[in-house]
C-alpha cells in the first residue's frame, strides 16, 4: 500500500471521483443538489498545496482509498473532503488510514484544526469519525431523519453532521 499525493485532475484520481458521483447519487440523489454539483463545487486548486492536498492510497498502482482537505474560511482550520474507500476494499481500515494521513499533513501546513460534514445516510462514516477522536458538532444520541420529505424541509445545514478536531503538533 503506497500513499500518494495527486492533483484532482490526475487520472489516477478519477476512479474516486466516478465512485463518489456514483455512491453519493444513490445514496441522495438531488437532495444536496447532485453528486456532481458537489464534486464541481470547489476549483482543483483548492485541493493542492499550499491550501491543501489530495491523497490517494494505492495498491498495486491502483487507487483504493482517498481523501482531500482544503482550507476552511476559519484561519488555521482545514476542511477534509472527498473521503472515499472503492466497494471492494471497504472494512480493512482504510479510511481511517486515509483520514490520519490528512489530519497528519493538515498539522504540517500549519492547520490547528479540521472540520468535516458527512451526510445522513452515512452511518459508517459518522461511526468512522466518532472511533476517530473527531467531537461530533451534534448530539449523537438524538435520531435524525433519514427519509428524503423529512430532510427536503430541513435546511441544507441541518441535513448535514458536523466534526471538529483539534489537531496534534506535528514536530
Amino acid at each position: 500500500m503506497h500513499v500518494v499525493r495527486v492533483h484532482p485532475d490526475d487520472p489516477l484520481a478519477a476512479p474516486l471521483f466516478a465512485a463518489l458521483t456514483a455512491e453519493y447519487d444513490a445514496r441522495y440523489g438531488d437532495l444536496f443538489g447532485g453528486a456532481a454539483e458537489e464534486l464541481t463545487r470547489y476549483p482543483a486548486t483548492e485541493f493542492l498545496p499550499p491550501d491543501g492536498e489530495l491523497v490517494l492510497l494505492t495498491e498495486g498502482g491502483v487507487p483504493v482509498a482517498g481523501g482531500a482537505f482544503r482550507r476552511h474560511a476559519d484561519p488555521g482550520t482545514a476542511e477534509v473532503k472527498r473521503m472515499w474507500t472503492a466497494a471492494a476494499h471497504r472494512r480493512r481500515g482504510l479510511a481511517r488510514r486515509v483520514l490520519t494521513e490528512l489530519e497528519t499533513r493538515a498539522a504540517a501546513a500549519g492547520h490547528a484544526r479540521m472540520v468535516l460534514t458527512t451526510g445522513p445516510r452515512q452511518p459508517e462514516a459518522v461511526a468512522l469519525y466518532l472511533s476517530a477522536g473527531w467531537t461530533p458538532l451534534f448530539d449523537p444520541a438524538v435520531p435524525r431523519p433519514t427519509d428524503t420529505p423529512t430532510l427536503r424541509a430541513l435546511p441544507v445545514a441541518a441535513r448535514l453532521y458536523a466534526f471538529e478536531k483539534t489537531l496534534g503538533d506535528p514536530s
